[in-house]
């Protein structure tokens, strides 16, 4: 027999996402799945839109958090498997199978990771830069992944609730990271399946994705600083978007001496540091180049080596003032 797999969704405010994810499950599961939508005490009109699809709802009494969302979906799952997803995310045909798969094959002392489709639900540049960038990172080091994000997450139910679940008191967005990290220190494996995969739903323009930017950096940082490991190469806080942070602010600091001294020598570091930027990630470009074509590709590096790093410096620099000041 299949073991049940429970779907643990938490909702706050998620009305314009939520009916096209719950829809998603409904198309894609089969008979052994069982979906719980956690509502952290939304005060839109999601609960309404979650009451028409044959899911279990529980009603948080106040607003508490993603962490304990998911954690009270899982107290009150039946399945075998939990299954963590988003509720701007759209399950695949296939992705059921494949999770039932992976937990045969890896045990109940393992994690285990999908990631984001490299094209996105909504059409439009910044929704197709985000998805092929967090599908590229999350998956980069797919045989040796530093956490596993709760966009899609798998994990045996009994092991699940011994570990304690994911932390009810922390940093906004990084509860996932903590929780990879802590379960490998007691001696959990973590693996990535790149094949399991959801569709994320992100209504990005420019504004939204700098200030994702701009706050998901914050965070990390605040986080990094705390766990020693600010450098490491950690999916989406990867090596390769700190070079590209290094080189667009050195790139500055060259024009900046330029206008300062009139020397237009200085100009030739500018082409040198961007070229060696490149080539470093020469593997992201390649994933912008197959899912977007050619034009995308330069757009999109551009916008990631210029904005977009200056977004993630400036994030990154609240957190370390917020590090050392509070």
């Amino acid at each position: 027999m299949k073991p049940l797999i429970s779907i643990i969704i938490p909702n706050y405010n998620s009305s314009r996402t939520i009916g096209q994810s719950l829809q998603s499950i409904v198309s894609a599961a089969d008979d052994a799945v069982e979906t719980i939508v956690v509502d952290d005490c939304s005060g839109d009109s999601s609960v309404d839109i979650i009451e028409t699809f044959p899911v279990r709802l529980i009603r948080l009494d106040r607003h508490r958090g993603a962490s304990t969302a998911r954690n009270t979906g899982a107290r009150n799952s039946t399945g075998q498997v939990l299954f963590f997803m988003d509720a701007d995310c759209l399950l695949q045909q296939e992705t059921i199978a494949l999770v039932r798969a992976a937990v045969a094959k890896h045990g109940n002392r393992t994690v285990i990771g999908g990631t984001y489709t490299p094209a996105p639900q909504d059409p439009g540049f910044f929704n197709l830069f985000q998805s092929i960038f967090v599908n590229y990172f999350e998956t980069k080091r797919a045989g040796a992944p530093d956490y596993i994000a709760a966009h899609a997450l798998a994990m045996d139910a009994a092991a699940f609730r011994r570990t304690g679940g994911f932390p009810g008191d922390f940093l906004p967005i990084i509860e996932d990271v903590e929780f990879s990290h802590r379960l490998r220190r007691s001696g959990f494996r973590l693996v990535m399946d790149p094949a399991i995969q959801v569709r994320h739903i992100f209504n990005f323009n420019l504004r939204r994705s700098l200030k994702n930017a701009v706050r998901k950096s914050r965070f990390w940082t605040r986080y990094s600083l705390t766990n020693r490991d600010l450098l490491a190469d950690s999916g989406t806080a990867s090596r390769d978007l700190k070079v590209t942070v290094l080189s667009a602010l050195l790139c500055l600091v060259v024009g900046g001496l330029w206008i300062a001294t009139g020397r237009s020598s200085l100009l030739w570091a500018v082409p040198a540091i961007a070229g060696a930027n490149a080539v470093i990630n020469r593997g992201l470009i390649k994933g912008f180049f197959r899912t977007g074509g050619m034009l995308f590709a330069f757009l999109a590096y551009g916008y990631y080596a210029t904005l977009y790093a200056f977004a993630v410096a400036t994030g990154a620099a609240f957190g370390i003032a917020e590090y050392y000041f509070e």
